[in-house]
């Protein structure tokens, strides 16, 4: 099965994703954070880089769990738009 390729949009939102769950995680190893989720730590290595731009929603629910962090509070941030640049004449 091929994947269609991802908008800059949504490897963006990967992006954003990945820099909540690593600030969040703050001084926790990786190993550490990974195995309370249940989840590989090459897993969570690709996802805090953005490599995994829209893992599964049980793994962000499970490192969600792990790191404190409300479900409803991540989807915002990473559904937030970018403001753009104003446009100069």
């Amino acid at each position: 099965m091929v994947r269609p390729l991802l908008s800059p949009a949504e490897r963006e939102r990967g992006r954003r994703l990945g820099a909540t769950l690593r600030q969040a995680r703050g001084d926790r190893s990786m190993v550490e954070v990974a195995s309370a989720a249940g989840i590989p730590v090459e897993t969570l290595r690709k996802i805090e880089a953005g490599r995994i731009p829209t893992p599964a929603f049980f793994t962000v629910a499970a490192l969600g769990a792990v790191l404190g962090l409300d479900l409803a509070a991540l989807a915002a941030v990473c559904s937030e738009v970018p403001e753009r640049p104003a446009a100069t004449a």
